[in-house]
């Protein structure tokens, strides 16, 4: 096994990495706007899971995946994914702001954006670990991550807002997303017990600043 701990063998020609990174930004800017959209469509509490930061996290996990066997790096998947996160944070705020009544306060934007340069390129290199990661543990790690994230707010329903039709859903793709995902069912399996103290850890950690900065 090469020092490097490579993913796979490279295939992205650098004259190719702008290009993928100018399709990251625009897939996320048009996500964002797609999301606070579906915010006034969706019925009821279920606007909520529209521009959830599990659904986000998602852009920036799927670009990890979609260039995981074209790159031999973390650099490509990491950038890919903070720019998906980006884009996101900057297309729902900036709808919000021109095609809405306006985006208020500054603190949860910059927060959202500050959350998106940490979560982008963890959730990209996972996206990308899921597909060809060189060493199993990465793949259960990958896997278990997004499902806690799903399960963390599927918490956040359930205990900090009452919803218990919110919470069944994000428990179930916290389970679902491992088990589809998964290539075997010892994968799937050690996803899953990775997704659970994940999905605890993620909301004491997640929830608890979000109600700190809100007050």
């Amino acid at each position: 096994m090469a020092a490097t701990d490579a993913i796979t063998s490279p295939r992205l020609r650098l004259k190719n990495a702008p290009s993928a990174s100018v399709l990251c930004l625009g897939v996320g800017l048009v996500g964002g706007v797609l999301t606070n959209l579906l915010q006034g469509w969706l019925p009821g509490a279920w606007n909520n899971l529209a521009n959830s930061g599990a659904v986000w996290t998602m852009f920036a996990f799927a670009a990890g995946v979609a260039l995981a066997n074209r790159t031999d790096g973390h650099r490509v998947p990491a950038a890919a994914g903070a720019l998906a996160e980006i884009g996101l944070v900057v297309g729902y705020y900036g709808y919000a702001e021109f095609g809405r009544d306006g985006m208020g306060s500054l603190t949860f934007p910059l927060l959202w954006l500050a959350m998106a340069c940490v979560a982008g390129p963890l959730f990209g290199i996972a996206g990308a670990w899921s597909r060809r990661g060189t060493q199993p543990w990465r793949r259960y790690v990958a896997l278990g991550a997004l499902g806690g994230l799903f399960g963390s707010e599927g918490l956040h329903y359930w205990l900090g807002l009452g919803y218990a039709p919110q919470a069944v859903a994000c428990g179930a793709l916290a389970c679902g997303l491992p088990l589809l995902l998964g290539r075997t069912w010892k994968e799937r399996g050690l996803s899953l017990a990775v997704a659970i103290p994940a999905s605890f850890l993620t909301y004491h950690i997640l929830y608890g600043l979000l109600n700190a900065v809100s007050g």
